[in-house]
């Protein structure tokens, strides 16, 4: 489904992914383990356009995403969860779930799609005539995914999406993608919870210094004496 080749990506002279390729098949979870710096978040950014790599190439299901601007890459299904959150605190939560379907057959399914958001996250709906800058970090994540769930999605990236939340919002967090990827949608996921994410995912990479150093399946990687030193603390 979207294949990405021999990237090289730089901030200016600094250099931080090498020779990145890898692929996400259509339905999976596909998760980028890496610590800190490894040039994960830099990945996605990449795939969505926010960044241009200086050699390599990126496909969704033969379109090069790497000539197209952001908003193009959202018509064609790929939508990106940022780290952060990044949404417009002094907007609605309502008007930032809009922000999510400015474009296409997003923007022409707005009320279905709304409706079906609504269903996945009723506090959302409780407070949709709120500052998405009063809510709690949690109830901010689920506005988050919100939006990218009103852009249609067919590929959903998500970066670090529990991040700063507490245990128990973790958890719902994690089964949310699960329940996402159930109805359809494909997973490329980021995050600092390598247990948990093994544990879900179908296949995985390891992100080492802007280099792709192993792949597997979850199990396969939570079996590895390095994964297991470097990443599960074992």
């Amino acid at each position: 489904m979207l294949k990405v080749n021999s990237i090289n990506v730089a901030y200016g002279d600094l250099q931080v992914l090498w020779d990145v390729s890898f692929e996400v098949r259509e339905g999976e979870i596909l998760v980028l383990v890496g610590a800190n710096g490894a040039g994960k978040s830099t990945t996605l950014r990449t795939i969505s356009s926010l960044l241009k790599p200086m050699s390599g190439t990126i496909e969704f299901e033969g379109v090069r995403l790497d000539q197209l601007p952001p908003n193009k890459i959202i018509e064609h299904g790929v939508v990106h969860v940022p780290e952060g959150r990044r949404l417009f605190p002094d907007m609605t939560v309502e008007e930032n779930l809009i922000m999510g379907s400015l474009y296409g057959e997003a923007k022409r399914k707005r009320q279905q799609t709304l409706a079906y958001t609504y269903s996945l996250f009723p506090r959302l709906k409780e407070r949709r005539k709120q500052l998405a800058g009063t809510l709690s970090g949690g109830e901010q994540q689920m506005v988050a995914v919100g939006r990218g769930v009103m852009s249609l999605p067919r590929l959903m990236m998500f970066d670090e999406p529990s991040l700063g939340l507490s245990p128990l919002l973790v958890q719902d967090i994690f089964n949310l993608v699960r329940k996402i990827n159930e109805e359809g949608v494909t997973v490329l996921l980021v995050e600092q919870n390598v247990t948990k994410t093994l544990a879900m995912c179908h296949r995985a990479y390891v992100l080492e210094n802007g280099r792709i150093t192993l792949t597997g399946t979850g199990e396969e990687l939570m079996a590895d004496d390095h994964v297991k030193e470097a990443y599960l603390g074992i």
